[in-house]
């Protein structure tokens, strides 16, 4: 990430990016290079120092050396909206006596004043968030297949009440085809055992009258066929 350069610091990163994480404290570093032949003294502020712990915050740079700050944020108990943080900081440095030392900084030393040169530098603040993402994606997708196999099984499922449904009525269908073709075979056969009967009557009629002329009474040949004829009626009240 670039920096930044005033007349005597320069500043890296540009801004301060802090790993986020609920109820943990995080930390970054920046690093303060002093490009000039001659001491620096630096102050570091921040538009909310409640919630930032910086070490060191003043402090005395050599020339052509660097010194690194720690910035350390306090545990956060909820997440901002949308990552944002408003948080800033100001890195301001001026030039100082040669020897100096960070006790020989005061904050008079910053003041602005004619003549005098006093560097400010502005860094904002950046959430970066550490929680690894779950993977709802592939629960989703799990889920997807779940559901739809379940669908497809359910298709199955529902197809098959109608096959059966469908197999029963034509089961059913097929059984009262068959009955009413018994149902009319026998009342054919009943129809046709009662023309036989009538016939079988009729002839029996027919012999008596004979009878009757031959002999005067009843003949061996009517008496067989009257048997007959009471066998064959039994057997037709039988079958029907």
């Amino acid at each position: 990430m670039s920096g930044g350069s005033g007349s005597f610091l320069e500043i890296q990163p540009s801004e301060l990016a802090f790993p986020f994480e609920l109820m943990k404290q995080s930390s970054c570093s920046m690093q303060l290079t002093n490009k000039t032949d001659h001491y620096v003294a630096f102050k570091v502020k921040t538009t909310n120092p409640k919630q930032y712990c910086v070490r060191p915050n003043i402090g005395v740079v050599l020339p052509g050396s660097t010194c690194d700050v720690t910035v350390t944020m306090q545990a956060q108990k909820e997440s901002p909206p949308d990552m944002q943080c408003k948080d800033k900081f100001l890195v301001q440095s001026v030039a100082a006596e040669n020897g100096a030392t960070a006790q020989d900084i005061n904050a008079a030393m910053f003041n602005k004043e004619p003549g005098k040169v006093v560097d400010e530098f502005k860094l904002r603040v950046v959430y970066v968030p550490t929680t690894t993402p779950s993977p709802i994606p592939e629960d989703s997708e799990l889920g997807s297949s779940a559901h739809s196999f379940a669908q497809e099984n359910g298709i199955s499922h529902s197809a098959m009440p109608q096959s059966v449904s469908r197999s029963s009525a034509e089961t059913t269908k097929e059984k009262s085809s068959e009955a009413t073709s018994v149902i009319s075979k026998l009342t054919e056969e009943k129809m046709s055992a009662i023309q036989q009967n009538q016939k079988l009557r009729q002839e029996l009629e027919l012999l008596r009258k004979e009878s009757s002329k031959n002999s005067g009474g009843f003949s061996i040949t009517f008496l067989v066929v009257v048997g007959l004829l009471g066998i064959i009626v039994g057997y037709i009240l039988k079958r029907t």
